[in-house]
């Protein structure tokens, strides 16, 4: 049984053969909005990060990353009261190094991205469901390859967001890391080079293969917990640890693999894929890769100030997401084995939208993350301070997505 169940999975993963296929025509119905060729959705103010100067950016509504700064929204709604608790399971930490981030801010509705290539039709849309953009695997064949190679350290995360689309077949996408030293930008082949691994979105289930060219081996693994909803914003996380292989996704862990990467793979070159004749289509956005699990105790007690990009929020609110909990989790035990240590945390944002809104985000921001220490990890308020400096203190120039993701962020200061 196991063995059919093994053929099943590398079949599905395998059978990937590609030609080019005409542009499937969108049919998201009344959820999604098609490209406005007017581009009349880009001058509503609304609207995320449609110009590059002093625009609400809002693309990144799972991350410490996001500020929309609209005030109208500072109030917490009761559905984002969910403990952190629930999320205990969370155990990552995003690190203090941004390898890659893009929300495709930079591009325009309607066109390719310019930090890809890809060989099927794709281009940025907007959607009614979510703010940004988003690049429109509108294809049900092809492989999008992110332009440039990717220096991967052994132990990173890699973040997205997802909306699948309702119609057409079972996978929503596949997302193949490649272990190649000289990936061709067009190569239409489902296998990851000379080594790597495939994970298949699909709309009932999760399957990964590890994959190692010189020796025509595979190592799969399959789960059905908490697969993607279609037309939602999906928040998929996943955690390569060397040969350890982790993907989150809704308040859980979804699939564990200890040995799911062989032994000495190098990744170098990211790349999503839809399937000929099994593949619905998605929109993807706000990629996101870091180094992962930083030394927290070090960075805070050592050098006196620890930079996270793990701590999130909703667009234009300053409620902290439970997938924080594995930061905050972190800082808190750094706290309570050092009593005598306080520490004051300040909020940053870019530099878009207006100065005193982002000011004002910062500072909400810093706030809530000092209300979470107290309340769920018991650290005394006394201990904490809590400020927010906006935009006025980048660690880098707010010229590119990139960048700009570098300067949202919160730091902890050693007092």
């Amino acid at each position: 049984m196991k063995s059919v169940i093994k053929f099943f999975i590398v079949a599905s993963l395998i059978s990937f053969p590609l030609s080019l296929t005409g542009q499937v025509k969108l049919d998201f119905k009344k959820k999604i909005l098609t490209i406005d060729k007017n581009a009349k959705a880009n001058i509503k103010k609304d609207v995320p990060r449609e110009q590059p100067p002093k625009q609400n950016p809002g693309t990144q509504d799972n991350q410490v990353n996001s500020e929309n700064k609209s005030t109208t929204d500072k109030q917490p709604e009761a559905q984002d009261q969910q403990s952190l608790q629930s999320y205990s399971v969370y155990d990552f930490v995003p690190g203090d190094k941004v390898i890659l981030f893009d929300d495709f801010s930079q591009d325009a509705v309607g066109d390719f991205p310019a930090l890809w290539t890809a060989n099927a039709p794709g281009e940025i849309n907007t959607l009614n469901t979510a703010p940004g953009k988003w690049l429109n695997l509108n294809s049900t064949d092809g492989n999008y390859f992110l332009l440039k190679s990717i220096d991967f350290p052994k132990n990173f995360i890699v973040e997205f967001d997802i909306v699948p689309k309702k119609n057409g077949g079972r996978i929503a996408a596949g997302l193949i890391l490649y272990g190649e030293d000289k990936p061709k930008e067009m190569d239409n082949s489902p296998h990851p080079g000379n080594g790597g691994i495939i994970i298949t979105i699909e709309k009932e289930r999760w399957n990964t293969m590890g994959y190692k060219t010189s020796e025509n081996t595979q190592i799969t693994g399959s789960s059905e917990v908490n697969p993607v909803e279609t037309e939602k914003v999906n928040h998929v996380i996943i955690w390569v640890q060397n040969r350890r292989f982790r993907i989150y996704h809704k308040q859980a862990k979804v699939l564990d693999m200890p040995t799911n990467v062989f032994d000495g793979t190098k990744f170098n070159r990211i790349c999503f894929r839809l399937s000929r004749g099994a593949s619905c289509g998605s929109y993807i956005s706000n990629i996101r890769i870091t180094n992962a699990a930083p030394d927290m105790r070090s960075k805070l007690l050592t050098e006196g100030k620890l930079i996270s990009y793990g701590i999130y929020f909703d667009v234009n609110k300053d409620v902290v997401k439970p997938e924080s909990f594995g930061t905050l989790k972190g800082i808190a035990d750094v706290l309570n084995e050092n009593p005598d240590v306080k520490v004051r945390i300040i909020g940053h944002t870019d530099s878009d939208g207006a100065d005193a809104a982002n000011l004002d985000l910062s500072k909400r921001r810093g706030g809530a993350v000092k209300a979470e220490l107290i309340k769920n990890f018991g650290i005394d308020a006394s201990r904490l301070e809590a400020d927010g400096m906006g935009e006025s203190q980048p660690v880098a120039p707010n010229d590119t997505p990139a960048n700009k993701a570098l300067n949202r962020r919160v730091e902890f200061i050693k007092l």
